[in-house]
């Protein structure tokens, strides 16, 4: 190095010893008179506040919600789950939202989702309970004996203590980062305050300011009750520190400049947001933009500081104000749904109040009480400061209802009790002729006990299924032995046997010529031969089952719609069914397909169900594909079984229209046989 060189370091060193020494004499000067500015701008913000208690309490809003992200970040998630009315829901369907939030959410994210789901649950859960109360009231049983529980109780309540494990868990282990991190973040303020007092070049200052502003932004979350007060200290520091030391100009100009530029960008956002029709959407991204502002970035220009926030703070009102046009609008209709469920109220109370006492009357009176409880469920949310006064209101108006009923119907108590001894009697009856072997008189009898038992009159409702089912047991068992019987196997019935045996194997070892009509002809008239053979001995029925297989190995065979092989094929049942000496077989394949139908359609609704965790989902991806998949052949396989049940009402209908005409024809013919007696 030249001496020059070294000429120009030594006056160098000089000037910035020199404006050091400058600074520190000014400190405490400087120090006084930034206290004294922000004394002042403190008076004048109070003086202003009475203005500003609004616009001030949404920012303490925005800020209090922040803290809370601050302090645990991963329940910023929260904003992101959709928001339901579980008000319109029942029970069960309530039930699997929780399953599915606890499954598939975090715990420290459905907080304010639960509690929601958990009131609902309670409120509806409670009527449930107190309407299976009232019932075992009605039967006669005492009060300190009720106990009820449901599968549904039991699932909550797991889901509803997974939940509990999960958030207990979740914030044990967020608990001590928490402290360590603010010990963390009040040192770097500390060691922000004393870099003023450093004896050291402005530049290294500067140097040593950006790396505490990293340490900052890396520290991690705090307790939320800290959030708001650590920050402001914080802001407090990082403005005393531009503001205090005669820094490089050109270094703190830039970050003053890039600051405002970001911070005009957010201001410019919020502009926009205030035009998004969504409101909800609008306010969670100011909320963001707010953390921006304050965890981000710096401070700007002093001449600039007030003038942009107040501009954000504009942005933020006119958000704000739309928000509160929204739940003036919510609250508007919160007040339409308690105007609804006063008048469900009324109507109750009236249905109570009706003159109408026969039994008739009082079981419409209960259902259109069910209903408008129904209705009352489904309304929707009501203010919340009446919801306690209209769910109590509601509660006596239906516990008034059933008193009256009760009431009513304690005074039926003796009748049915002597219609109970009455059917007791028809039971003892069928229990002693059911193993009879004098088959013509014992059906006569039993026929009769049969008829006789539809004329008593109504039975206590706890003893009801109990003695219907001993008695149709007991009925069931003779007309067994009879059916039995009549299956044992006639001559006829070992002749068509052996016909459809050698018959059977003709069809096996049939080789079809591949033209789809022909062959399609060929298997038609197998079916038709096959029904003309006649029955078979009830213990030789497999060899209906061979056949059919026989049919399916042809039908496969053939390049036909699967819907049309399905159809020939029940019609061929159905003509089974139709001539089996069991009349009950008709009539079991069309519960069989009835209740095929309710579990399709209860498949396709459990999918449809699932598709609504899906909905953001790409559909292409395997899991939804699947689901999708899984719709479309269900939906299918219920058009089958639709034109199944269509097939099968045709062949009763014509039944009964048979049956019909045949008794009329006996009717006429008796008649006609009584003028000629005349």
């Amino acid at each position: 190095m030249s001496e020059q060189d070294n000429l120009q370091n030594a006056d160098g060193n000089k000037e910035n010893k020199a404006l050091e020494n400058t600074a520190a004499e000014n400190v405490q000067e400087t120090v006084k008179e930034t206290l004294e500015e922000t004394v002042e701008e403190q008076t004048a913000t109070h003086k202003e506040s009475k203005d500003d208690n609004n616009d001030d309490a949404v920012i303490s809003e925005i800020d209090n919600s922040n803290a809370e992200d601050s302090e645990d970040e991963s329940a910023n998630d929260r904003h992101n789950i959709e928001e339901k009315d579980y008000s319109e829901m029942s029970l069960d369907v309530i039930v699997l939202e929780l399953e599915a939030l606890v499954k598939n959410e975090k715990a420290q994210a459905i907080k304010k989702h639960v509690e929601a789901i958990k009131n609902e649950f309670n409120e509806k859960y409670n009527a449930l309970v107190e309407e299976k109360k009232q019932a075992f009231l009605d039967q006669g049983g005492n009060e300190i004996d009720f106990h009820f529980t449901t599968p549904l109780k039991r699932s909550f309540n797991e889901a509803y203590k997974e939940y509990r494990t999960k958030i207990k868990t979740h914030y044990k282990s967020l608990e001590k980062g928490l402290k360590d991190n603010l010990s963390t973040r009040l040192q770097i303020i500390e060691d922000i305050k004393a870099l003023t007092d450093l004896d050291e070049t402005m530049n290294t200052k500067y140097k040593q300011f950006k790396e505490l502003q990293d340490q900052w932004k890396a520290a991690g979350s705090i307790p939320r009750d800290k959030y708001n007060n650590a920050w402001n200290s914080y802001h407090f520091n990082v403005e005393r520190f531009y503001d205090l030391l005669h820094l490089d100009r050109d270094l703190r100009d830039k970050d003053f400049e890039h600051n405002l530029e970001q911070k005009t960008k957010i201001i410019e956002r919020a502009e926009e947001l205030a035009k998004d029709a969504n409101t909800n959407r609008a306010f969670r991204e100011l909320q963001a933009l707010h953390k921006l502002w304050k965890e981000e970035l710096g401070p700007v220009a002093r001449e600039h500081r007030e003038p942009i926030w107040e501009r954000f703070k504009e942005a933020t009102k006119v958000i704000n104000d739309k928000r509160q046009e929204y739940y003036q609008h919510l609250e508007e209709l919160y007040e339409k749904n308690l105007a609804f469920k006063n008048g469900i109220i009324e109507l109750i109370e009236e249905k109570t109040n009706d003159a109408g006492n026969t039994h008739k009357a009082w079981q419409t009176k209960i259902k259109e009480v069910e209903m408008l409880r129904e209705e009352f469920f489904k309304a929707g949310k009501v203010p919340i400061k009446v919801n306690e006064a209209t769910w109590t209101k509601f509660k006596v108006a239906v516990r008034e209802f059933n008193h009256k009923k009760n009431d009513y119907y304690k005074s039926l108590k003796k009748d049915q009790y002597d219609n109970l001894d009455k059917k007791l009697a028809l039971i003892k009856i069928a229990e002693d002729n059911k193993d009879s072997e004098d088959f013509v008189a014992t059906t006569q009898l039993m026929k009769k006990i049969q008829a006789d038992w539809k004329t008593i009159g109504h039975v206590p409702r706890k003893d009801s299924d109990k003695i219907w089912k001993k008695f149709r047991a007991a009925c069931n068992h003779y007309f067994d032995r009879i059916h039995a019987k009549k299956n044992e196997a006639s001559a006829e019935e070992e002749k068509a046997y052996t016909e459809k045996e050698a018959f059977l194997k003709t069809v096996t070892e049939t080789k079809l010529s591949g033209e789809q009509k022909a062959d399609l002809a060929t298997i038609k008239e197998y079916i038709a031969k096959w029904k003309t053979i006649g029955r078979v001995p009830g213990n030789k029925r497999k060899i209906e089952n061979d056949f059919n297989k026989a049919l399916d190995t042809l039908f496969g065979a053939l390049d036909m719609n699967k819907n049309e092989v399905e159809m020939i094929k029940f019609e061929n049942k159905l003509q089974e069914l139709s001539t089996a000496k069991d009349q009950r077989a008709l009539e079991s394949e069309y519960n069989f397909i009835r209740q095929k139908i309710s579990d399709i359609k209860g498949e396709i609704n459990q999918l449809e169900n699932n598709l609504l965790f899906f909905k953001h989902a790409d559909k292409k991806k395997p899991l939804v594909k699947s689901v999708y998949d899984n719709i479309k052949q269900h939906t299918e396989s219920l058009k089958i079984w639709n034109a199944k049940l269509k097939k099968i009402k045709v062949m009763e209908n014509a039944k009964e229209k048979a049956v019909a005409e045949a008794e009329a024809k006996a009717a006429t013919e008796a008649q006609q046989e009584a003028k000629e007696t005349e």
